[in-house]
């Protein structure tokens, strides 16, 4: 008979078998599917059913709000994804969790783009009504919230969709508005005039969260203050010599007359804040020493015989900038802080023809904390109007009036009247080539050239804040802001975690939030201990109004200079409510809710805007407090954004919070890294190493985004990319296949074929003592967020418990037994594996465990996303048991790896073609060899188990100590329906069938 040639001899017993039955394709076809489950879920109307459940403790993951302007990129979709496993793992574990999904929609961000339309039409903003301009930040807003929308629901993520929050919306309008008078009366609001960062190409101040840090190439210049001669107007500060008053004196004038006409040198990256230069400091306890130039050579601004003034540890490097050899320069004397310390300084500009007395005040000359002997020259050049260090030197010494300048105007150029740079700006509008260096350094460097005041010039790369939005730098500028103090004292009777915002904000992130991960209190707690006071003021047209008028004529400090008055903040919220906050800005409105309570005429009504992080960061009272499904006491379970937050969202929320409320908005607080490419780059479209969601969804599916989500510690920089796709979706492959198995294995099971655990067999007692371990890592790891620690475990379990363990072991009593209690258990365990896995990994595999149980419980109102992890017994434990089968399996992973050696060298096709002899030096391990069917186990057709020696030829693993295996071939024949080798094959009335086979044939 030809080998191809069916043997009609022999029965064909195949229909006889309880083969798997389940029509769930391999193939998933996830993205033309996933469409069709979400529009299912719309019209079932998933998530306002979940809402319907009674007598559950709400769950509130407060959704940090995306900018409503464009698509969504992977960093969105990690966050929301990310949101909707905690939301939907919370609702599984029997809670009630809301998500409300919320945009911030005022701001920069937006106005930009408006912006951007009107300069390509070559139109001024300022040249718009600034309604009709706001009106036109709505409506692209409102375009962008629909379609980033439909791009959040295609990933998969349940909420309250239909009716999210928007910064916008009157009602959000008003309670911002009312959340800022709050300020206003408890004293916390105050304006003030100090250097902020400011954008020159926005004309806006900017706060810390809106800048982003990138490298700069920078001018840098060692400028020269000539030492002026004594002068016995000047005022010599007591503190100088510990010296009667004449000795003082005389002290003095030696001092001034020892290095009077010698040069101190500082060194700067900005020259452009040369021209509002009023002082130089210098630090009291570092060595100083006075050096003469000996010689020079060709093209130095040096000159032979000059004498100058350095920190001893910075001279080298300084006359090395220079271009002077050693041998050019050397060491005169020592100067000490004391003598410092009675000096006064030219400006380099002093006398200048043509600069109109502007810089031939003498400059103020001090010590300070804040300098350093690391780099530069020992000596700081302070232009308190742009640096906040020199600011708070000047200010704690009551001095401002005489060193703060005016000089830059909000378009970055110098005031026009300014001698020499009037006009120039430190930056372009745009860049040219990427550059934004406007003409303003350069001309400063020429004229100091000009005057003799530079000693060296260069260039140096370093980081430096850009605006979020232009991507333009930004400069330090004094300009008048308003600001919300930290450190204030506030008598709101809100005191119990302390009586300023800052004090409220330190102990509620030590007393009342939980970290996740623990680093971020870190980061969140250094950061808010050395903040300044909040700059809340915008010099821009889209937003929330600073709802406030001022007194004319009245100075900011005067008690008078804010109208504090509830009933006229009372009509402001109330016009909000009904208009929005455009009616600021219609004409009358000051009069309309000033009217009778005073006159209007005597007050001014400010216009700038809100900080847009106040916007978000009053989101609990208009969310959380305000809303049916929001927090009745205004306070989260959770906020959760990536790690910039820390000074964004998180930031603003807490410290807004506490000044309205008296505490955090939050319980807890989770931050993610973010998204790199597969090499671990920065993605970038100039690159080309982007992934787009919507281009994953297209190729793979949505769930297989989510499932990368799920592999990834998101507590770190997350990568993603082609290969790591393709090795997220051999993993979904695995994960489905098993899913497969288990619909085929449960296909017409109900329970009345259930059977107890007491009465099953070891093998199913011990996948339910698994199951009870893995149930208690599961609902732990979704309870801490641990969502790559879940699916790990599962995954683990269904690959190596399950498919490579329990599913090949009692395949064959699913398909071979009939109706026995051994496959009643087995199917017992299965439908159980079943409910848990479905549960265990909806939170995550949205999609596809949807179609996994609709597949077995198909209905117009079924999904498992309306059903909860079920709880599993305590009696399901059995650690004795447990230990005996980790002795069975390890036993067993010795006889497979024996019969892969067959196998591989072609001696057996198929394990039931072996029968081997398991050798087994431990006493207790061959009790529960024994105990068992091993050969069942083992997936053979016998198996011999012997205390005797292993023998020498036997196959061993170094790891399984004890067990050695000798390879037997079965004897017998084939049984033609469960194909073991028996010695009875043949014997019964059934032709070629084993005693089993043939009673379940009957």
């Amino acid at each position: 008979m030809c080998a191809d040639t069916p043997d009609t001899t022999k029965p064909d017993y195949k229909d006889t078998l309880c083969l798997p039955k389940t029509d769930f394709p391999m193939r998933a076809g996830l993205p033309k599917r996933e469409p069709g489950w979400l529009d299912r879920w719309a019209k079932i109307g998933v998530y306002d059913r979940l809402r319907e459940k009674e007598g559950r403790e709400p769950f509130i993951l407060h959704d940090g709000p995306p900018y409503a302007n464009g698509h969504l990129h992977i960093g969105h979709a990690l966050n929301k994804v990310l949101k909707d496993f905690i939301v939907r793992s919370q609702q599984m574990l029997g809670r009630d969790a809301r998500y409300v999904p919320g945009w911030d929609c005022h701001g920069l961000p937006i106005e930009w783009k408006i912006e951007e339309k009107y300069r390509e039409k070559g139109q001024n903003k300022d040249d718009v009504p600034v309604i009709d301009f706001r009106q036109e930040c709505r409506k692209f807003a409102e375009g962008w919230i629909d379609v980033q929308r439909e791009e959040f629901k295609r990933l998969g993520v349940t909420g309250n969709w239909a009716d999210p929050y928007l910064t916008m919306n009157y009602h959000a309008e008003a309670v911002i508005a009312d959340e800022f008078m709050k300020f206003l009366m408890n004293g916390t609001l105050y304006q003030g005039s100090k250097p902020v960062m400011w954008s020159p190409v926005e004309e806006t101040a900017l706060a810390e969260a809106e800048v982003e840090y990138h490298d700069k190439e920078s001018f840098t210049i060692w400028v020269k203050f000539k030492v002026l001669g004594y002068d016995d107007s000047l005022s010599l500060r007591d503190e100088a010599f510990d010296v009667n008053d004449s000795q003082k004196d005389r002290a003095a004038q030696a001092a001034v007359n020892k290095l009077a006409g010698a040069y101190v040198v500082i060194w700067t990256t900005t020259p452009w804040t040369i021209p509002s230069n009023k002082a130089v400091v210098y630090g009291a306890d570092f060595d100083y020493g006075l050096y003469e130039v000996l010689d020079t050579p060709d093209e130095c601004w040096l000159k032979k015989g000059e004498r100058y003034i350095l920190a001893d540890k910075l001279a080298e490097q300084t006359f090395s900038k220079a271009r002077l050899s050693e041998e050019q320069w050397v060491r005169v004397d020592s100067v000490s802080a004391d003598e410092l310390s009675v000096q006064t300084l030219l400006h380099p500009l002093a006398g200048a023809e043509g600069g109109n007395g502007e810089w031939d005040d003498p400059r103020d000359f001090r010590a300070a904390p804040f300098v350093t002997d690391e780099e530069g020259t020992g000596f700081v050049h302070c232009a308190p109007s742009h640096g906040m260090e020199e600011f708070e030197l000047y200010r704690d010494q009551g001095m401002l009036e005489q060193v703060i300048t005016y000089n830059v105007m909000d378009d970055g150029s110098f005031r026009e009247d300014l001698p020499f740079f009037g006009g120039k700006r430190i930056l372009r509008n745009k860049p040219k080539k990427g550059d934004w260096e406007g003409d303003a350094n350069a001309a400063v460097m020429a004229k100091l050239i000009e005057v003799g005041g530079l000693l060296a010039r260069g260039k140096i790369k370093h980081s430096y804040p850009h605006s979020w939005r232009s991507k333009a730098p930004v400069i330090f500028r004094n300009t008048p802001q308003w600001f919300a103090s930290v450190d204030r004292k506030l008598d709101d009777g809100m005191g119990t975690y302390g009586d300023t915002i800052r004090e409220r904000a330190l102990r509620s992130i030590d007393e009342l939030v939980k970290w996740t991960p623990q680093t971020g209190r870190n980061r969140l707690h250094s950061m808010i201990e050395a903040r300044p006071d909040w700059v809340l003021s915008r010099q821009r047209a889209w937003g929330v109004p600073l709802t406030c008028f001022t007194k004319k004529g009245a100075l900011p400090t005067d008690p008078d200079f804010l109208l504090r008055d509830e009933g006229v903040n009372a009509r402001i919220k109330e016009e909000f409510e009904a208009k929005g906050a455009d009616v600021w800005y219609e004409d009358g409105f000051k009069e309309r809710v000033l009217g009778n309570v005073v006159d209007a005429d005597a007050y001014e009504q400010v216009f700038d805007v809100l900080d847009v992080w106040f916007d978000s960061g009053s989101t609990h009272a208009f969310v959380l407090r305000d809303r049916e499904d929001g927090a009745a006491d205004g306070i989260a379970d959770l906020y959760l954004e990536g790690t910039d937050q820390h000074r964004g969202w998180f930031h603003s929320s807490l410290l807004q919070a506490c000044g309205t409320k008296g505490r955090a908005p939050y319980k807890g607080v989770l931050t993610h890294g973010f998204t790199l490419d597969e090499k671990g780059m920065k993605m970038s479209k100039s690159l080309g190493n982007t992934v787009a969601p919507d281009e994953v969804c297209k190729q793979y599916g949505a769930d297989i985004l989510r499932l990368w989500v799920a592999q990834s510690d998101y507590t770190t920089d997350l990568r993603i990319g082609p290969e790591i796709l393709k090795g997220v979706a051999d993993s979904y492959r695995r994960l489905r296949n098993t899913m497969r198995y288990l619909l085929g294995a449960v296909s017409h099971y109900d329970d009345s074929q259930r059977v107890e655990p007491a009465d099953m067999p070891e093998l199913e007692r011990y996948i339910l003592h698994r199951l009870a371990e893995l149930d208690h890592v599961v609902t732990k790891g979704y309870s801490e967020y641990d969502f790559q620690g879940v699916f790990q475990q599962v995954f683990n379990f269904c690959t190596l418990d399950l498919s490579a363990f329990y599913f090949d072991i009692r395949k064959d009593a699913l398909y071979c037994d009939g109706d026995t209690p051994r496959r009643r258990a087995a199917r017992t365990v299965m439908d159980i594996l079943f409910h848990r896995l479905t549960t265990w990994l909806a939170p995550i595999l949205v999609f596809t465990m949807e179609e996994v149980w609709l597949e077995r419980f198909p209905g117009d109102d079924s999904s498992v996303h309306l059903t909860d992890i079920p709880q599993t017994p305590k009696d399901w434990l059995d650690e004795p048991l447990a230990a005996k089968w980790g002795q069975v399996r390890r036993a067993r992973r010795a006889v497979t790896a024996a019969l892969e050696v067959q196998r591989t060298d072609k001696v057996i096709g198929a394990s039931l073609e072996a029968a081997p002899v398991v050798h087994v030096r431990d006493a207790a391990m061959l009790e529960a060899l024994k105990s068992t069917t091993f050969e069942d186990i083992c997936i053979t057709s016998d198996v011999s188990l012997t205390a005797d020696p292993i023998p020498e030829t036997a196959f061993r693993m170094p790891e399984i100590e004890g067990v050695g295996v000798v390879f037997e071939k079965a004897e017998g024949d084939k049984c033609q329906r469960c194909w073991k080798i028996l010695p009875d094959v043949g014997t019964h009335s059934h032709a070629g069938t084993c005693k089993r086979c043939n009673d379940a044939l009957g």
